[in-house]
């Protein structure tokens, strides 16, 4: 292969560096946690990884999945989790996917078809809008939490009508108004479906989510909870009726296409559903955290928010990065948000918080930030 044949890569890759975009994997080494999603610690608990440990030599003889779901890949322990975890938030039916991403991306790929249509939050997680743009349905956003702009998308929808929004956003960290939202999409008949990700284990008394906290499970078409975030492993499950599970049992092509998760992966899931229930006292600590933070940003945008999820403005993807640098000096993992992420002007330093996060650390996160 001659070089000129990676030339066009190339040339889009400096593009990113001219534009203080370029992306690259980095090592957290041995700096403070203020990035990861790992909530409430439990990617790092020791109990959890014991009762990994003792659930895999208990339940199942194999270490790998062997195949697709609809081929060798489905096995008693999967079944028996979907309904644990279907139980556990209130719906009918679950079915698992082997990660938020794929969720997102089955669903809405698949759910609108020629004629209808999908609604989404300008905030929607990309997952969203890779599996929207696969849809045959039209699609419209909505200003970011806004029911009536959302009322005037419903009012020109037709066919099968779709919302998408999240509980907690990814990037803002603020919450949906979901009570609003659920209230229109009734009065329109549209179909509500919420990404519960940046929500489970957080909101609730158990960490059920913002869709159970509020009493809405009946308003919703769909809920999609994720493990990556609160919970600390993998995967995701998708909830609602169990016509919903055949339909993407069915036609959901992220679904059907793929190797089944692994009996690992349902170690860790049970083992962080048996734990974040009963963690009242981390989620405590961690709005006391969240609190602390907030009092002590005088110095610099911050955006409304009472989660985990907090973004300070900063503007530009130079000046972004350049902060992120000086957090990073001072022994702070905390990571820039940059442009095309974001939108331009809207570039941030997304701070995360955790239970496992102590008082003295959150000070000297505000003292090197606003220096």
């Amino acid at each position: 292969m001659s070089k000129d044949s990676t030339s066009f890569l190339t040339r889009l890759l400096e593009e990113r560096r001219e534009q203080q975009s370029f992306r690259e994997l980095r090592l957290p080494g041995d700096k403070i946690d203020f990035c990861s999603n790992d909530y409430l610690g439990l990617a790092r608990n020791a109990e959890v990884r014991e009762y990994i440990h003792t659930l895999m030599e208990e339940r199942h003889p194999a270490h790998g999945s062997t195949g697709s779901r609809l081929l060798a890949g489905n096995y008693e322990w999967i079944v028996s989790v979907e309904q644990d975890l279907a139980n556990f938030h209130g719906a009918a039916a679950g079915l698992l996917y082997n990660s938020g991403y794929d969720a997102n991306l089955g669903v809405f790929s698949c759910l609108g078809r020629k004629g209808d249509t999908i609604i989404y939050d300008q905030l929607i997680h990309a997952s969203i809008r890779d599996g929207v743009r696969l849809s045959a349905a039209q699609a419209f956003s909505f200003v970011h939490n806004d029911v009536a702009d959302l009322e005037k998308k419903l009012k020109n929808a037709t066919g099968n009508i779709f919302v998408a929004v999240e509980s907690v956003y990814s990037m803002d960290g603020d919450l949906a108004p979901l009570a609003g939202i659920a209230a229109i999409c009734e009065q329109y008949n549209a179909h509500l479906i919420v990404d519960e990700a940046h929500a489970t284990g957080i909101i609730g008394n158990r960490g059920e989510g913002l869709v159970q906290h509020l009493q809405l499970t009946g308003a919703c078409f769909a809920r999609i909870h994720t493990f990556g975030k609160a919970v600390g492993c993998h995967g995701a499950v998708v909830l609602g009726s169990g016509i919903l599970r055949d339909y993407l049992i069915n036609f959901s092509r992220s679904f059907i296409y793929t190797t089944a998760l692994p009996p690992a992966a349902l170690a860790a899931i049970e083992a962080g559903y048996a734990a974040f229930p009963y963690m009242q006292a981390e989620r405590k600590k961690l709005s006391e955290l969240i609190a602390q933070f907030r009092e002590g940003i005088v110095n610099a945008e911050l955006l409304p928010g009472t989660t985990p999820i907090q973004a300070v403005l900063t503007r530009g993807n130079e000046h972004t990065r350049g902060i992120a640098q000086r957090l990073q000096a001072a022994g702070l993992d905390v990571r820039p948000i940059l442009h095309p992420t974001v939108p331009k002007g809207a570039e941030r330093l997304r701070i995360v918080l955790h239970s496992f996060n102590t008082p003295e650390e959150v000070a000297h996160l505000t003292k090197v930030l606003q220096a």
